[in-house]
């Protein structure tokens, strides 16, 4: 399993009439979560695009409010990948406040895409070759 936590300050120009963050920009919240976990293992977005010709558009997206965000409140997006990819990749996220209270949940759901082609394909072995260690497990020393 991995775990990653980024920060996230709500810019002004993010917040709807209430000063509250946007309903509609949470999607790319998630989006900040998921590029910065896979930054942290070594792979960016544009290498998997451009250099290994891999996309991963989102098949789906579920996502619970639970309190609303503010202007300048800095965000914790921790991001969540329980299991190793196979045709999909499913990360979770959670946002939570300065008070460390949850404000918003869910998961995004994504596939793998060959460029070329346009045609589905199974998780990259580049990519599993940088996940699989935080999803190895050691059998405990038998007596």
């Amino acid at each position: 399993m991995i775990v990653h936590e980024f920060h996230k300050r709500v810019r002004y120009g993010e917040t709807d009439q209430m000063g509250y963050l946007y309903y509609g920009n949470y999607a790319q919240y998630y989006e900040i979560g998921r590029v910065e976990m896979l930054r942290a293992q070594g792979l960016t977005y544009k290498e998997m695009e451009q250099e290994r010709g891999v996309l991963m558009p989102v098949v789906s997206l579920q996502m619970r409010f639970v309190r609303p965000a503010h202007y300048d409140e800095l965000l914790a997006i921790r991001t969540t990948l329980r299991k190793l990819p196979d045709k999909f990749i499913t990360f979770e996220v959670e946002i939570f406040n300065e008070n460390r209270k949850l404000v918003n949940g869910g998961t995004v759901r994504l596939c793998f895409v060959e460029a070329n082609s346009g045609k589905t394909i199974s998780a990259p072995e580049f990519l599993l070759e940088k996940l699989k260690t935080h999803f190895e497990t050691t059998s405990p020393a038998r007596p």
